[in-house]
């Protein structure tokens, strides 16, 4: 409608507000690990046979975290593709590894900041043409 409230016979234009707060689900943890820096959003996670066999003893988010990772992904895919907030998904991610019911790889750091790496990820997104078929021009 013009006045911008729903039409009156139509769906809410957007959904209920969460429940329950982020910091509520973490016990107002920030810090997920014990050295206290958070976990790289790279970091792939997968469920271990442990944490399927106990999904129907754990809370509704630390549930959700393992069944979604069935198959291994990345701490950030995980946090989208259920809805959490990021800082969410790596408290409890931290959590769940610590019981056993996650496996966490976290990626080589040597890699992840060499500078070639960059170079090429450039590069190639350089070589893609644009919707006209036009390169982008190089440095």
């Amino acid at each position: 409608m013009p006045d911008g409230s729903p039409p009156p016979d139509g769906p809410e234009p957007v959904g209920p507000a969460p429940a329950v707060r982020p910091f509520l689900v973490t016990a107002g943890r920030v810090a997920p690990t014990a050295s206290g820096r958070p976990v790289p959003v790279e970091t792939q996670v997968v469920a271990t046979a442990e944490g399927l066999a106990e999904l129907d003893d754990l809370t509704f988010e630390q549930h959700d975290i393992v069944a979604a990772c069935r198959q291994p992904q990345s701490v950030a895919e995980l946090a989208a593709r259920l809805r959490l907030h990021l800082n969410v998904v790596r408290v409890l991610a931290e959590d769940l590894r610590a019981a056993g019911l996650l496996a966490v790889h976290v990626p080589d750091t040597g890699i992840i900041h060499d500078a070639t790496v960059l170079r090429r990820v450039i590069d190639a997104l350089r070589a893609i043409p644009d919707s006209r078929g036009v390169l982008r021009d190089s440095d």
